[in-house]
């Protein structure tokens, strides 16, 4: 995975979310405990992160910043925000020689942050459709490649089903569904 599927990933966002700005972003998003506008900011939170580590290439922890969304902007401003940090992501992934490595729970290469934010933009913005009681699923083809890379012993099967599952947030047959889980994205080879 690269920056080409982290910016497809900002772009299904904003496609299914942009026309829903409108709506009121305080209620839950989905199983989440916070709101849908917490959780988009959450997303920005994240994709910064994941740049920073990317640009920075600390070996043993995450850089100590945050990022601050002002408690007055408007769903359609988070949006923007976490738009800007995607953008922050993909740069640092395509200036990134595959060779980098940069601390997520072990050391990390810029595929595994790329799969990461793929994941962050998926799974989140699935949990706002939820709180927004809008029907969507994350791409399959977005969702097989997250899969493939950070869940390697996920069974088969239909990879957006095998993906909500994977996290918790779907049911898939033969299988008790996840009260907790983990992805492997840190990687010593």
């Amino acid at each position: 995975m690269d920056h080409q599927d982290v910016d497809a990933a900002l772009a299904e966002m904003l496609r299914v979310l942009d026309p829903l700005t409108g709506e009121d972003w305080t209620v839950r998003a989905g199983s989440l405990t916070w709101s849908c506008r917490r959780t988009a900011a959450h997303i920005g939170h994240d994709l910064l992160a994941y740049a920073g580590q990317l640009a920075a290439q600390p070996a043993d922890s995450y850089l100590p910043m945050d990022l601050n969304v002002h408690p007055t902007a408007t769903p359609a401003e988070v949006l923007r925000t976490v738009t800007a940090c995607g953008r922050l992501l993909g740069i640092a992934l395509a200036a990134a020689d595959p060779s980098v490595r940069a601390w997520h729970w072990g050391p990390c290469d810029p595929e595994g942050f790329a799969a990461m934010g793929v994941a962050e933009i998926l799974l989140h913005t699935h949990d706002i459709t939820r709180g927004l009681s809008v029907d969507w699923r994350p791409p399959a083809a977005l969702s097989a490649a997250v899969i493939d890379r950070l869940f390697p012993d996920a069974p088969h099967g239909d990879p957006v089903d095998v993906l909500l599952w994977c996290t918790g947030r779907g049911e898939l047959d033969g299988f008790a569904h996840r009260e907790s889980w983990t992805w492997v994205a840190a990687r010593s080879d």
